[in-house]
């Protein structure tokens, strides 16, 4: 059990015929809280809301039932309130069954939507339930876009929903000076301004409106009551197919602009929207696109190698029965799949990483060391300067008889040559066997969709963490449009990049995907800055090809 939070079994697992009435949050699937999470593992229906199931439905357990709320009044859906299929009869029916039913809804259970009445029903039909609240959207979007609903002085805050309000409430609202956060939509955000100012609201009033908020697609405005319907239209937002988009508006002083500049820690940060590709296996590429988020990037994973066993398997089950039986002194992992590859023949065999006692274990690169530690394996040597064959040559310690009571080395590796590390130890002194763990073949193509936006321009960015990267996505996918940043790994990768015609933006300072991806956060930080300085408005590098659609709303 981790000490710094509760296991997994602290909370109480659902009982049979039960409802969790769970919050989701506004779109970001990092607010969903612990309990959320733990009644997702352990659900056997899971009602969702269509916009939020993406964010629920990966922390629920494989088999789970999730009937759809299909739509059932196609002409509300333009008004921007779609009625969906009775989700109270569905979640009653299923816990009358004796399942454990989470009924999953945008923002909070108590503040956003009706899930109150579905509640009533489950009480009125002798149905216990729970509610795990979740972040409100009024709450969480105003965060997200720098717009804090309280201060130090204090003030009344009060949220409306615009398509509900009466005339009284807007009447209250206009005469005070609270804080109105508003839920409407996008091409009602005009007439609800014109609701506050006929009911007393200054036009010079503050206003912010965001949609898709606490998402990567979110997008704020600045404005003042009365000239929020003039800044929507000259940002070719409105009008739009879009227009029925759910919103938040925040209205009072806190929204002043001068304060937002300062407080839009979202949406200013450096890759924030950017759609980058990312040209590795999934396993490989899990830690990078976590990175690339934490900048606001999309990253998309697109694997342009496939991992699979040798040909001829027997030369690697000899070198590792070698390793029980002490035939080696050292053994060199050069990469991830080497290790999952050795891994995967220990658990054929029954080992476990006990059976390293006794063998110095060798690692290039911080990903190949972290791949062993989650083995249970602390590799005892790290090259300490560039993590290549050369680094680890530079400081592997030449073979000493009085020392070493054996002199060979074990190198698992791709089918792909190692000379450079199998004649550099040999020149120390060492023995090699030098063994085919793994072949790396060409992947298959991707879909069409996503060929044709490396073709057309529709990535931001392309990470090349290797030669064969580029190689082999030119050769599946075809080669990324000229607006696309390219940001190479290295210079051997940013040569063969150049050799296939692309202009290489960024070079990662040192041979580290980690360090790439911080690279490329602080190229888009600069062109973001340099876009400020010149007055100009902060685009995308996809924005800027030939036809491409500036929609506002899902930037």
């Amino acid at each position: 059990m981790s000490p710094t939070g509760p296991a997994a079994s602290d909370f109480p697992v659902l009982p049979a015929g039960h409802v969790t009435f769970l919050g989701a949050g506004p779109g970001d699937p990092g607010l969903l809280t612990l309990r959320a999470v733990e009644a997702l593992a352990s659900a056997d229906v899971l009602v969702a809301e269509p916009d939020v199931l993406g964010v629920v439905r990966g922390h629920a357990r494989a088999g789970v039932s999730t009937p759809e709320l299909a739509v059932v009044d196609v002409s509300s859906t333009a008004a921007g309130v779609p009625v969906l299929r009775d989700a109270a009869n569905l979640v009653m029916e299923a816990a009358k069954g004796g399942r454990r039913v989470v009924r999953a809804v945008s923002g909070d259970p108590g503040l956003d939507g009706a899930a109150g009445s579905e509640m009533l029903a489950c009480a009125a039909a002798g149905i216990p339930f729970e509610v795990v609240p979740g972040v409100a959207n009024a709450v969480g979007v105003p965060a997200y876009a720098g717009v804090p609903l309280r201060d130090a002085q204090g003030a009344d805050v009060r949220f409306v929903d615009a398509r509900t309000a009466s005339d009284r409430c807007w009447t209250e609202i206009g005469a005070s000076d609270a804080t109105a956060v508003v839920s409407t939509t996008l091409d009602s955000v005009g007439a609800t301004a014109g609701e506050l100012v006929s009911a007393g609201r200054k036009p010079d009033t503050p206003l912010t409106v965001t949609v898709a908020g606490t998402t990567t697609r979110q997008r704020t405005w600045t404005a003042t009551l009365g000239t929020i319907a003039q800044v929507l239209k000259q940002a070719k937002v409105l009008p739009s197919p879009d227009g029925h988009q759910p919103v938040i508006a925040v209205v009072g002083e806190r929204s002043s602009a001068a304060q937002r500049d300062q407080l839009s820690w979202f949406e200013s940060k450096p890759l924030f929207g950017w759609k980058v590709l990312v040209p590795r296996t999934k396993e490989q590429a899990a830690s990078l696109s976590d990175q690339l988020r934490s900048y606001g990037a999309v990253p998309h994973e697109v694997p342009t190698i496939a991992v699979e066993p040798p040909r001829t398997p027997q030369q690697m089950e000899r070198a590792v029965k070698g390793l029980v039986t002490g035939r080696y002194e050292w053994i060199a992992f050069t990469s991830v799949n080497a290790v999952k590859a050795v891994r995967e023949k220990f658990e054929e065999y029954g080992l476990d990483a006990r059976a390293f006692a006794g063998i110095k274990v060798a690692a290039v690169g911080e990903q190949t060391a972290a791949a062993l530690i989650d083995f249970g394996v602390k590799p005892d040597l790290v090259p300490s300067g560039e993590q290549s064959a050369a680094g680890l040559l530079e400081d592997w310690p030449p073979y000493d008889p009085v020392f070493d009571p054996i002199d060979r080395v074990f190198l698992p590796r791709a089918d792909i040559a190692t000379e450079t590390l199998v004649a550099g130890l040999i020149e120390l002194g060492w023995e090699v066997d030098d063994v085919t763990a793994y072949r790396t073949v060409r992947a298959s193509p991707p879909p069409s969709d996503t060929r044709e936006a490396i073709k057309g321009g529709g990535f931001d960015a392309v990470l090349f963490t290797s030669s064969s990267t580029v190689r082999n996505l030119v050769g599946i996918a075809g080669k990324p449009h000229n607006v696309t940043v390219i940001a190479c790994i290295g210079p051997a990768t940013a040569k063969t990049a150049e050799e296939h015609g692309l202009r290489v933006d960024v070079l990662s300072p040192e041979p580290s995907v980690h360090k790439l991806a911080a690279a490329l956060a602080d190229f888009g930080a600069q062109r973001r800055d340099a876009a400020k300085e010149a007055g100009d408005p902060v685009t995308r590098p996809s924005e800027r090809r030939p036809g491409a659609r500036r929609r506002r709303t899902t930037t």
